[in-house]
């Protein structure tokens, strides 16, 4: 089943937290994203259930090989847009906030040839 626009900012927070942090929880997740703790234990129970998590009887939240594989593509993707994004002159702020709505809709063809573009400059 194709995860959500959703379910794929979590996974994204959740790379981005276990880049910065030994130990990911709920708690830093909610923080981080500025959602409410209740939704977050949904969204990582459903990210469980899919097999893009593992939870520790700790609570320590981690990705599988494929929950990693593709948080790692959304941020690539993330990261890649919006610096495009600001070498087109958008400020930085509008670039990320519009390279978060991008990376979850653009096709893998036409986001290799902006990566292409971009390693070219």
């Amino acid at each position: 089943m194709a995860l959500k626009p959703s379910g794929e900012m979590y996974l994204e927070t959740i790379y981005v937290l276990s880049q910065e942090k030994p130990s990911v929880r709920s708690v830093d997740i909610a923080e981080k994203m500025n959602f409410s703790k209740p939704s977050v234990s949904r969204a990582v129970g459903l990210l469980k259930n899919e097999n893009y998590i593992a939870i520790d009887t700790d609570g320590s939240i981690t990705l599988t090989a494929e929950g990693a594989a593709l948080a790692r593509k959304i941020y690539d993707r993330h990261t890649v847009l919006s610096k495009a994004l600001t070498m087109l002159g958008v400020d930085e702020e509008t670039a990320a906030e519009d390279a978060c709505k991008i990376e979850h809709v653009i096709s893998d063809k036409t986001f290799e040839a902006i990566k292409k573009l971009m390693s070219d400059k």
